[in-house]
């Protein structure tokens, strides 16, 4: 009898961890704590824990040497080649849109637009993120193609962490809301190459802010070994003899 709570339980704290990564709540290279989460969540430990186990499997998560679940860092290769996938689908998701798009969506599409300009004049980073999101799976929606769709969702939750690093700067939300405008204008006159082309031109322009800061986690990355070596070097001339 209990099994089926037992499920549903397990299937929303993936989803909410899930979610985090796609609005970039989580950092890369960030530690998930069981204990925090599930009492975030009010859950006990075994369906975040099981859910932790399910994205690892699903890459979305990593396994370290110590046994804990992190976030992965990512490589500039493994970066640029999740853009060229992302180009691929979600130009595709875009572009199937303009043939298929309703018009009650593409009201909607106009009303996130609307509201992005809002809280890009506010500074306000976290609802940027999430009104973000929306716009584009909205987007997505319309193209009527829900395996399409969950492919997508899998590539946000592994580049969605380094989103944070682009919208700190204060000038990618206005430039991003260009390229949803171009979207919107090429949806509305039924042009799926014009918005295949503003979709990558949207990933292309988020990719020069988060490009620098993937850099520099990678030359720290690399930099790691040698710190921790030379800080044992200095901890065995410090022990007396």
């Amino acid at each position: 009898m209990d099994k089926p709570e037992f499920r549903s339980l397990n299937d929303q704290a993936y989803e909410r961890i899930k979610q985090g990564l796609m609005a970039a709540t989580f950092r890369p290279g960030q530690v998930l704590v069981i204990r925090t989460l599930a009492a975030e969540y009010g859950v006990s430990a075994t369906p975040v824990r099981e859910a932790l186990q399910r994205l690892v499997a699903e890459r979305l998560l990593v396994m370290q040497a110590n046994r804990s679940i992190a976030v992965p860092e990512l490589s500039l290769d493994a970066y640029l080649e999740l853009l060229r996938i992302r180009c691929e689908l979600e130009g595709l998701a875009a572009e199937l849109a303009a043939s298929r798009a309703e018009a009650d969506g593409l009201q909607g599409l106009a009303a996130l637009i609307e509201a992005i300009d809002g809280v890009v004049a506010k500074q306000d980073h976290a609802e940027y993120r999430r009104l973000n999101q929306a716009f584009h799976f909205a987007l997505y929606a319309e193209a009527r193609s829900p395996r399409l769709s969950g492919m997508i969702r899998d590539l946000w939750g592994q580049t969605g962490p380094y989103v944070s690093e682009l919208v700190v700067s204060g000038r990618y939300g206005s430039q991003a809301n260009v390229a949803h405008k171009r979207i919107l204008s090429a949806l509305q006159v039924g042009d799926g190459m014009a918005a295949r082309a503003g979709l990558i031109a949207d990933l292309a322009s988020a990719s020069e802010y988060i490009l620098p800061s993937l850099l520099r986690m990678e030359a720290e990355r690399r930099e790691r070994p040698r710190v921790f070596a030379a800080a044992g070097g200095v901890a065995a001339k410090a022990e007396p003899r």
